[in-house]
């Protein structure tokens, strides 16, 4: 049975509306870094995603042809997954997406090496006709964050994570948020597909990386 990251990883991919803390372990990605409003039709950011998941189903499906992967085994190719931040701000401006810095990503098991990487790449250009110049991989190490399960439209974000924010306060904690490309980010992960699902019911784990001091 292929192995499902949601299902053996609850903790991680399937937090309650209530926020709470969690400590989250090294994450392998496959990744594409841009910039700019997330929104527009034939942009960078809509590009990234079929292009992180025709890298991604190719090293999943490796095992119906002639290559062999060491420490292959099969896997549910895991949600798709941001990490988001503006340069210079505090926070984040919904209102602003044009200010949007962002690496889009999907999770991979440990046996994606860069080998691995750009056979799967190679493949992805003579097969599906992308462009995966820009994929790369990207190794996270979040350590402790606090998250919460948000439901609903992506623009009514913000008073989920103003509650995830005031959250963290009251347990003694503070924000670890980077402004720029170095450090900690605001993360989401995306369980539902807003091509099929009514706004109203997607659901998107939001995650803030925090320090909380003895």
């Amino acid at each position: 049975m292929a192995y499902n990251f949601k299902k053996e990883q609850k903790a991680l991919y399937m937090p309650k509306r209530k926020p709470s803390i969690v400590e989250v372990p090294p994450m392998k990605y496959v990744a594409v870094r841009g910039s700019g409003d997330p929104n527009l039709e034939g942009g960078s950011y809509k590009e990234s995603i079929g292009i992180l998941y025709a890298v991604a189903y190719t090293i999943k499906m490796s095992r119906m042809g002639d290559h062999r992967i060491d420490g292959y085994f099969d896997f549910v190719v895991p949600p798709l997954e941001g990490f988001w931040w503006q340069e210079g701000r505090e926070g984040i401006d919904f209102s602003r997406k044009d200010m949007f810095q962002w690496v889009s990503a999907i999770r991979l098991p440990d046996f994606v090496t860069p080998e691995v990487l750009e056979w799967a790449k190679g493949e992805a250009v003579a097969k599906k006709g992308v462009d995966a110049g820009k994929v790369r991989l990207l190794d996270v190490d979040e350590g402790l964050c606090a998250q919460v399960m948000h439901v609903g439209p992506y623009d009514d974000e913000p008073a989920t994570i103003q509650a995830l924010d005031e959250f963290v306060a009251a347990e003694g904690c503070e924000l670890d948020v980077s402004s720029t490309e170095a450090g900690r980010h605001h993360h989401e992960i995306y369980l539902s597909d807003p091509r099929r699902t009514d706004p109203a019911k997607m659901k998107t784990v939001i995650r803030h990386p925090i320090v909380c001091r003895a």
